[in-house]
Order: C-alpha cells, then sequence, then structure tokens
C-alpha cells in the first residue's frame, strides 16, 4: 500500500527519509483506524519528496475513505490535501476561519497551477494574518 515491498528487509537507518515516512504511514493504517490523525508528516521532506508523499496519501485516502486530520503549517499543502481546512490562530490557538475546498478529485499536480488553487492560498494567508 506505501510503496516499500522491495525494502521490506531493510534497517529503518537504510531507508531514505521519505521511505521512513511511509513505514510511519503503514504502521498507522496496520490497525485500520477509522481516523488517521497526522502532525506535520512531511514537514522534513524535500518538496519533491513531500509532492509524492501526497499524491501517495490521495491515494490511501481514496482506497479506504478514511478520515484524515493532518495538521500543517504549510498553507499549500492543506489546500492540495483538504476538503476542509481550519485555520488557527496563534497563542491562543483557537479556529479563525474554515475554509471548504472545493478542488476537482482526484487530485493531480496540475492542480496547483491552477487559478482557484492559488486563490484558496490567499484566502487562507488572508485569514491567517487578519486574526
Amino acid at each position: 500500500m506505501v510503496g516499500l515491498k522491495d525494502f521490506a528487509h531493510r534497517y529503518p537507518y537504510e531507508l531514505s527519509g521519505g521511505m521512513q515516512q511511509r513505514v510511519s504511514i503503514a504502521r498507522a493504517l496496520a490497525v485500520n483506524p477509522g481516523i488517521l490523525l497526522m502532525d506535520e508528516p512531511f514537514s522534513a521532506l524535500d518538496e519533491f519528496t513531500r509532492e509524492k508523499l501526497h499524491d501517495d496519501l490521495l491515494g490511501i485516502w481514496k482506497e479506504n475513505k478514511m478520515t484524515v486530520v493532518f495538521v500543517t503549517h504549510n498553507i499549500s499543502e492543506s489546500v492540495y490535501l483538504s476538503d476542509k481546512v481550519v485555520v488557527m490562530s496563534p497563542h491562543p490557538g483557537r479556529v479563525s476561519a474554515v475554509l471548504d475546498i472545493d478542488l476537482n478529485r482526484p487530485r493531480c499536480a496540475q492542480i496547483r497551477e491552477t487559478e482557484e488553487y492559488y486563490d484558496y492560498i490567499a484566502e487562507i494567508r488572508s485569514d491567517f494574518e487578519g486574526v
């Protein structure tokens, strides 16, 4: 499911950062959860690996249809992955805005180049800065 079949006999230190994140996702999915909680899982990865894992996560979501609560500080990541974005205010953390993301599914890399995508990013940035 996470694309690591060929690395099944490797030790964790032999895996790249992206592969280690895939292992973490696999471990969470092993218990067949109804909700998957992810707290900045891709923040330490390079942009290309992060975007690949975005697509992998969307594929897993499509197959399993579970609820995913994804915490991120990356606005574009939140728009690409989400159906709903909850914007939190800084100190103290409170919900300052909730935005439904109405972009076509299945999502693909080309959606990152659309005006709608950038409009959502601008709206979230405005909601955050207006706090």
